[in-house]
């Protein structure tokens, strides 16, 4: 019986959806429910049954003597190349994912985080589950600073650590207490994420554009107005470059001599691929750079891990900001991260997935090569890469076509990536390799393939790099 519902609700969706897309036009006659029984195998009071439901909803029309037809009801037109982002799947209907800055949640260590959770729970006294300190667990904030002087070579106290749920909230807290302290004005890479600039914005003040090409972020146009740059240092997000040295100093110069403040979003500088990831922009100045990081993109983002290392000068407004908002983090998350590192479980698992987001990434830029004879922009690192396209125009169509097959595509211009938005500027797609998990990722490398072979770039002077 479960089997014959389950196999009516099929009928049923089916007919549905030819109705819905035109392929059964308003006035066809459908087979009667006993020939449709025998041609499908089905039990006749199945067939009864699906036609009886969807008469009620409107899609057929059973009448005494002319059998069942369908309705008359508003159906989508049909949809070509330039109208395919209309047809778009829903949230759960996306076959593969390549947005950038994700994970593979897949590979998040259960098993070891679960091991952490019971001995943190066994060892804690009860006193720890009181409220804590605002600026987070003691505990977990001697990890933070033993593992960001190990693997990023921050210079760091236990003191100057605040835990944050995620950098989201980590920026959030900075601009108000930048603000509190007098900033008015705060520079922002662009490309770079529109998230970050709502963010700042939100806190009251103004965001002026950084300019980015091949050496990274551009300091050129900074002034004594503006009172912070946020930069990420590492892999620059969306364009995958490096900030380079001369670039590095230009900016710790500029923070010393207007006795501004530079906040380095490390967002995954963990991972590099052609040799060590570059160090810390932070241990430059410690008194002037704010560094930012995450366990979002070495474990997952639905954790709500992450920490900064604050200067001297922003200590008490950054304490002010986290108190007046009220917000914390679960003490037991922060001190199963903490005994996940100092276990060495989490320093095990990055390398272990740096060296699976390794190999995906030289199959990305082997199958876009084959197929547009393209080279992927920005270094070897991170959980992106970036292939340019020749135009805005171009990006949006990739992107809908895309969307067409279910496959989900990010690009600069369709992301609000630029700042201010500009569309006669260089144009790509921002690819997030790391995002399908295993049993999806040879479908995303074909399903992108194709995109790209019906409506890609190729290589040539058409072809601008950003």
């Amino acid at each position: 019986m479960r089997r014959a519902a389950g196999t009516g609700r099929s009928l049923e969706d089916a007919l549905r959806e030819a109705v819905r897309s035109g392929r059964l036009a308003a006035g066809t006659r459908l087979p009667g429910s006993r020939a449709l029984a025998s041609d499908l195998g089905l039990a006749r009071g199945t067939i009864v049954r699906a036609y009886t439901q969807l008469a009620a909803e409107g899609w057929l029309i059973g009448s005494s003597g002319s059998g069942t037809r369908v309705a008359h009801v508003n159906v989508p037109e049909s949809v070509d190349v330039d109208r395919r982002s209309e047809r778009a799947p829903t949230e759960h209907r996306w076959r593969v994912d390549l947005r950038p800055g994700r994970p593979d949640l897949a590979s998040f260590p259960r098993t070891a985080w679960a091991t952490s959770v019971r001995r943190v729970l066994a060892r804690a006294e009860a006193g720890v589950l009181d409220y804590g300190d605002f600026e987070g667990s003691a505990t977990l904030r001697a990890s933070v600073a033993a593992y960001a002087a190990r693997a990023r070579g921050v210079r760091v106290t236990p003191d100057a650590v605040v835990v944050t749920a995620g950098f989201s909230h980590g920026l959030a807290l900075l601009a108000r207490a930048l603000r509190d302290s007098g900033v008015r004005e705060a520079a922002t890479e662009d490309p770079g994420l529109a998230r970050h600039r709502e963010l700042l914005t939100a806190a009251g003040l103004t965001c002026v554009p950084l300019p980015v090409d091949e050496f990274g972020a551009d300091p050129a146009d900074l002034t004594a107005e503006t009172g912070v740059a946020l930069l990420t240092p590492a892999h620059q997000h969306p364009s995958g470059v490096v900030l380079s040295p001369a670039r590095r100093g230009e900016f710790v110069a500029w923070a010393r001599r207007t006795e501004g403040f530079l906040i380095e979003d490390d967002y995954d500088g963990e991972f590099r691929y052609d040799g060590r990831p570059v160090g810390a922009l932070q241990a430059l100045d410690p008194e002037r750079v704010v560094f930012a990081g995450s366990a979002s993109k070495a474990l997952a983002p639905g954790l709500r891990l992450g920490w900064l290392v604050v200067p001297p000068a922003l200590r008490a407004p950054v304490s002010a900001a986290i108190r007046d908002s009220g917000a914390g983090v679960s003490v037991i998350e922060q001190l199963t991260l903490a005994d996940l590192v100092a276990r060495g479980d989490y320093d095990r698992h990055v390398r272990r997935v740096r060296a699976v987001y390794r190999r995906r990434r030289g199959e990305l830029a082997d199958r876009v090569r084959a197929v547009t004879g393209l080279v992927l922009g920005g270094a070897a690192a991170g959980l992106h890469a970036l292939l340019p396209v020749p135009s805005a125009e171009h990006e949006r169509r990739l992107v809908a076509a895309g969307a067409y097959v279910g496959l989900r595509l990010q690009g600069l211009h369709t992301s609000g990536y630029r700042h201010p938005p500009d569309p006669s500027a260089p144009a790509a797609l921002v690819l997030g390799y790391a995002t399908p998990p295993p049993h999806a990722w040879r479908q995303a490398l074909d399903l992108l393939g194709d995109v790209l072979e019906a409506e890609g770039p190729r290589a040539g002077p058409t072809a601008s790099r950003p």
